[in-house]
């Protein structure tokens, strides 16, 4: 068996699609317009498939920023803040995110996803415990994979279940840690944080929160969901990234333990990757400052994201979760939801077409993503599209 004999079936599933003329995971965008519009197949395609959502990639502030850090400070750190050092904007940022949460530490990394795999690898080992919700994102499973602890999964969302197993390993809780998130991004729900905190506080584990799909988006200040359920100060440690609300690239981890710090030293994503540049660190800077001073953004996506889930409820499509910045149509089938994708972006709408294994309880997704800059028009035109096409493919539950 050669190495590439194992890609069979996936080379299989790409002919089919290609033979199908539907390339859901490759859909170039030649050029971009705006945060909520790009060229694509040479026709001006409405973007609801970004996680843009507070539509900060295109802000004159933002990107003003960016510039400036750039013509200042260079394209690049050229290596890892372990061995090359660290930039003021580094600190200032990890400072930042620390007093925006109201937390002791922050660290920031190049990824999300190496927030998630360099805080579980470096605070978890074998012996120690990792109890996941089962609809955790990949990021922490392969966290939790190279932590070497032992992993758990509980019920989807479900205080009780967690509570069970928590119970189960006696002594061992100790040195547990329970790990959700704040909004699920497959389906768009949120996670009942104040129950499973509870849970987790009640039997002394600890607890990580990942915001990565709320942060900019929940709660009073826009920490996430955490803070609008009130127990974002009983969080031993919150994730998140800068990928999404931020407009950038990167992630961070803040937390009230000031042993934050002893993971720099033990994170092998952070210490063998190269740091942010200072045009991501600059331009996440002021869009941090943007959540904290512009609530009207959040107040303007989650109208959006109302309208869109009223209406494509009352066309007949059955979605995944409760309105919110995320909002999935199901399919019973793939063929199906193929073709619901090609002709929304053949109508000029971009949304994820999302396949199992990668969606919980196999389902088949068409994921809308809001932002805070889609305008009304461009909503109208969503939901005239969805409207187009209910009578072939809504599937009332």
């Amino acid at each position: 068996m050669s190495l590439f004999e194992k890609f069979e079936s996936l080379a299989e599933q790409r002919r089919e699609l290609d033979s199908a003329g539907v390339d859901p995971l490759g859909v170039p965008m030649e050029r971009m317009l705006s945060a909520t519009e790009a060229m694509i197949d040479g026709r001006r395609t409405i973007l609801a498939g970004s996680n843009n959502y507070l539509g900060l990639t295109f802000d004159p502030t933002c990107i003003h920023a960016a510039a400036m850090a750039t013509r200042f400070e260079g394209t690049g750190t050229t290596g890892s803040r372990m061995a090359n050092g660290s930039y003021n904007g580094h600190l200032q940022l990890e400072s930042e995110l620390a007093e925006f949460y109201g937390m002791a530490r922050g660290m920031v990394f190049s990824t999300g996803y190496q927030a998630n795999l360099g805080t579980l690898s470096a605070l978890c080992q074998p012996g120690d415990v990792l109890m996941l919700d089962a609809d955790c994102h990949a990021s922490i499973f392969d966290g939790a994979k190279l932590s070497g602890a032992d992993v758990i999964c509980f019920r989807h969302n479900d205080p009780t279940d967690l509570g069970k197993r928590l119970r189960r390993l006696g002594e061992r809780v100790s040195r547990t840690l329970v790990v959700v998130e704040g909004i699920y991004s497959m389906l768009g729900d949120q996670a009942p944080l104040a129950d499973l905190v509870s849970v987790a506080r009640d039997y002394g584990a600890y607890i990580l929160v990942d915001e990565a799909h709320s942060l900019g988006i929940a709660g009073v200040t826009g920490c996430g969901i955490a803070e609008s359920q009130g127990v974002q100060h009983q969080a031993d440690f919150i994730v998140g990234t800068f990928s999404k609300s931020l407009g950038a690239t990167g992630g961070f981890c803040v937390s009230p333990h000031e042993s934050l710090d002893y993971l720099r030293y033990t994170s092998r994503p952070y210490i063998f990757t190269a740091s942010p540049p200072p045009a991501v660190i600059a331009s996440v800077r002021t869009a941090l400052a943007d959540i904290r001073s512009r609530p009207d953004r959040r107040r303007a996506l989650w109208q959006s994201a109302e309208r869109l889930h009223a209406a494509l409820a009352s066309q007949g499509y059955q979605l995944g979760a409760p309105p919110g910045p995320v909002v999935a149509a199901m399919f019973a089938d793939r063929e199906r939801a193929l073709a619901c994708w090609q002709a929304l972006l053949d109508n000029g709408v971009y949304v994820n077409l999302m396949l199992p294994p990668a969606t919980p309880g196999g389902h088949t997704l068409i994921r809308i993503s809001l932002s805070a800059a889609h305008t009304r028009a461009q909503i109208n035109h969503i939901i005239a599209v969805f409207s187009q096409l209910q009578d072939e493919f809504a599937q009332p539950g």
